[in-house]
């Protein structure tokens, strides 16, 4: 949906209320939500010609447009306060994954690299994907370490998924998307700009149930990101380092003002409840009973993750994980609007 003046959350409010259909049948009806500027943007076709022409140009550059709302579209993303309205991807998102975004200074010391590879290495060896910006330094990291444990790996850029950012990170990129994801709102053809990163930390926060910031400056757009997931519920973790250190500042002060000190992979395991055999048993079917999401589920009409939060007392990214666990193992149906309902019959 191409109207520059309706900011994502409103456009997420719509979706939510299975309003947004409407809105190019009746704009009318929605005036006082959306301006007459855009009523009449809408009226006369603007809008649908761009985005006709976006798509297009998109799908002729290879590139997967996944609408919020859509059941591909990731339901841990759908429920931030302004998710994307549409995701331009390069390679293919996986529904059913737990996912941990690793982030950090673009100039990062050696060390910060290796313990960013180090431990996306790891958590792609336990079938974790990991999150980062295809920026350099840690970011960078993270991705090589991911793949080099033969894992997938997502990258949300700042940019448009056809303008890779930075230059030298092309053929990253294109390994990425191999194994994994190259993701983006921007349209075909958008490049870099300053204000487009803080934005671009918000995608990553919301396809993530943690992060986890290695070295960090004091201006470092990995706070940007830590507060982001703070904000949203989603677990932050942090690598210590010396006092006075300037990319120690970021993950001392994290821990300093509520996030988990970790010490390597086995304390973010720990923290996050991981163990292969239970998770693999999870996947496969074999969840607790009686599961409070089935139970909340069952004999009932579709619900939504703000319901479920609610109802069942679990924290969204513990629900998230659990919900795909259910998919997975045909328990549950997952339905366009982020909406959930029992497999089986009441």
């Amino acid at each position: 949906m191409q109207l520059p003046r309706l900011g994502p959350s409103k456009i997420a409010r719509l979706v939510r209320a299975d309003g947004l259909d409407d809105v190019y049948e009746r704009p009318r009806v929605f005036l006082e939500q959306l301006g007459e500027a855009v009523v009449r943007e809408i009226e006369a076709g603007t809008s649908r010609r761009v985005a006709e022409r976006v798509c297009k140009q998109a799908e002729a550059l290879g590139q997967t447009l996944i609408a919020l709302g859509s059941p591909a579209y990731p339901a841990s993303l759908a429920a931030i306060y302004d998710p994307p309205p549409v995701l331009f991807v390069r390679g293919s998102l996986s529904e059913l994954s737990r996912r941990v975004a690793i982030v950090g200074s673009r100039g990062a010391t050696g060390s910060g690299r290796s313990i960013a590879r180090d431990l996306a290495s790891g958590l792609a060896r336990h079938g974790l994907e990991v999150v980062s910006g295809l920026a350099r330094g840690v970011d960078g990291a993270a991705h090589e370490g991911a793949l080099a444990a033969r894992g997938r790996t997502l990258a949300v850029l700042g940019s448009s998924v056809d303008v890779v950012y930075p230059g030298e990170h092309k053929p990253l990129a294109a390994r990425i998307e191999s194994s994994g994801a190259v993701i983006s709102e921007l349209p075909p053809g958008t490049g870099p700009k300053p204000a487009q990163f803080p934005r671009r930390n918000r995608i990553i926060v919301g396809l993530v149930e943690a992060v986890i910031v290695v070295e960090a400056g004091a201006r470092s757009g990995a706070l940007i990101t830590a507060r982001l997931a703070l904000d949203e519920g989603r677990e932050v973790l942090a690598v210590p380092g010396r006092p006075g250190d300037p990319l120690a500042f970021g993950p001392n002060l994290m821990i300093r003002d509520g996030g988990v000190l970790i010490r390597g992979l086995d304390d973010v395991l720990e923290h996050l409840g991981i163990d292969f055999g239970v998770v693999g048993a999870a996947l496969a079917g074999a969840l607790p009973s009686p599961d409070p999401i089935l139970e909340k589920l069952t004999g009932s009409a579709a619900k939504s993750i703000d319901q479920l939060t609610v109802e069942t007392g679990l924290a969204t990214p513990a629900l998230m994980a659990r919900l795909a666990g259910l998919e997975l193992a045909g328990r549950i149906e997952r339905l366009p609007g982020t909406l959930f309902r029992s497999a089986s019959p009441a």
